[in-house]
């Protein structure tokens, strides 16, 4: 999973009905997850914890997958 430029995070981030500072600061930190797996885990788990919206969890699942995406194309 490679990690996602200020661009490509800006462009999740800006999508309508989302908590804009969730995404970001969740999307900046992807790399630091070992497996996408545990990515969704912690997804999961932030969203429960504070209660975020699906547009929400919908823009940093889909940065999400551009992440594994762009890691899989590198190898």
């Amino acid at each position: 999973m490679k990690a996602l430029t200020l661009q490509e995070i800006k462009i999740f981030a800006t999508r309508r009905n989302v908590r804009r500072v969730a995404v970001e600061n969740f999307l900046m930190t992807l790399q630091n997850n070992g497996t996408p797996r545990e990515a969704y885990q912690n997804l999961f788990r932030d969203a429960k914890m504070y209660r975020w919206n699906q547009n929400t969890i919908r823009a940093i699942k889909d940065g999400i997958d551009l992440a594994v995406e762009k890691g899989s194309k590198s190898n």
